[in-house]
């Protein structure tokens, strides 16, 4: 069996990966990427938040990202029926970067495996990893390329960047229930043939369907456009008696009274793809010779577009710890990368939790709006969850429901004050 020796291996071709192949190559280390499908390829995760700048920029991926003149997302829209809620990255509390991308991911992906190529990384695609073996933190992984010859690769290090297919989890029984409650989606592109000119036309929306179910409109530079609906999973499969994805979205789509015109009768590009219980969680996020980056860890909900800025933070982090062990620099693993990274999915589960609680939609359709209050929030929803100088970050357990709680109380008091006049 034909046998490779590297300094890391990592799995998966994706956005955590790159980032971490482009990061240790710029680093001098010796890598090797395989990745199991042929790009482009087809995946979720199409909206970004502003924190995943700051790595694609450390990562020298930028440059090549941005020549692809993808839609610029400069903040995001809440639609609930008559009510909206905007969010302008550039007004958000603290430092950062005041926009991303909304991307078509099979090209931007793709874009990102081309570039790390092109900088003389070897990346294998239509490779599958079958096996894991460890002997102290050195790995043996067995690998059968797309003519089903198979190669021993030998790494002193392994990251796991692949995503839904979570190679580590599975080969190690990592795998453990979400805190999450169970959601699905179902999703395609459109040809926006009704595409509004201008801001409308462009703009990313949530249209809240119900309290626990919402429509994502995501529009792309290219003239298609991204459809999902989200939802708890008995809610999602009530939409076809049929189980059949394409009804089931077209029903959705009936039920948003700011799209229906827009997407009604629009012909789906590709045949709606449907993920089941998306939320995933590990026992560990590391061990001696690996560690679990983006989706192969933790994935949470679709809504606050976090999955590729939490990829792309834990693939960078895991680059960098692994660069400085191998400097003979101690590594607490457990503290500077689980630790790290539980705050900012700590931060990001509470948000999700309390959206879909209504807690948080009480907060952004409160009028008229507390600017400082809305600052804070949006900050969290460019990503920068590890700023402790936001209050909302620090204090994210209690203060949405404390302060929905007082919203509401208000709410009644001034009913009952105009009940009793």
């Amino acid at each position: 069996m034909l046998k490779e020796f590297v300094d890391v291996l990592i799995i998966g071709a994706g956005p955590s990966g790159c980032v971490s192949a482009s990061y240790l190559h710029m680093n001098n280390v010796k890598i090797k990427v395989v990745e199991k499908t042929k790009f482009p390829r087809l995946v979720v995760g199409e909206s970004l938040i502003p924190r995943v700048m700051d790595h694609f920029a450390e990562a020298q991926l930028f440059e090549s990202l941005d020549a692809m003149n993808f839609e610029k997302k400069l903040g995001a829209r809440f639609i609930r029926g008559e009510e909206i809620c905007v969010f302008d990255f550039s007004q958000k509390f603290g430092e950062g970067w005041d926009w991303t991308w909304q991307v078509p991911r099979a090209d931007f992906d793709n874009t990102m495996a081309q570039e790390i190529i092109r900088k003389g990384i070897d990346l294998e695609f239509e490779s599958e990893v079958l096996e894991v073996s460890f002997e102290g933190k050195n790995s043996k992984t067995i690998v059968k390329d797309k003519d089903g010859n198979l190669k021993e690769i030998h790494a002193k290090f392994i990251i796991d960047s692949s995503g839904y297919g979570r190679v580590l989890p599975r080969l190690l029984d990592l795998d453990t229930p979400s805190q999450l409650d169970p959601h699905s989606s179902i999703f395609t592109h459109v040809k926006d043939i009704n595409r509004p000119e201008g801001v409308e036309g462009t703009m990313i929306s949530f249209d809240i369907l119900e309290t626990e179910v919402w429509l994502w409109v995501i529009p792309f530079s290219n003239g298609n456009t991204s459809l999902g609906v989200v939802g708890p999973t008995h809610f999602i499969n009530s939409l076809s008696e049929n189980k059949d994805n394409a009804e089931a979205l077209k029903n959705a789509i009936q039920l948003s009274d700011y799209y229906i015109k827009r997407f009604q009768g629009t012909e789906f590009l590709f045949e709606p793809v449907k993920l089941e219980n998306y939320s995933r969680a590990v026992k560990r996020m590391y061990g001696d010779g690996f560690a679990l980056t983006g989706n192969s860890s933790e994935f949470l909900d679709p809504v606050f577009s976090s999955g590729v800025a939490f990829a792309t933070e834990s693939g960078m982090l895991a680059a960098k710890l692994y660069l400085k062990e191998s400097q003979g620099i101690t590594v607490d693993w457990e503290t500077e990368f689980t630790g790290y990274m539980k705050r900012g999915i700590a931060v990001f589960t509470t948000y999700v939790k309390e959206w879909y609680t209504g807690n948080l939609q009480t907060l952004f359709f409160h009028r008229p709006e507390n600017p400082d209050v809305k600052e804070k929030i949006c900050a969290v929803l460019a990503g920068y969850v590890w700023n402790e100088e936001n209050p909302f970050v620090k204090k994210h357990d209690n203060v949405i429901k404390n302060m929905a709680y007082l919203l509401e109380m208000e709410k009644k008091a001034s009913e009952n004050k105009k009940g009793e006049s």
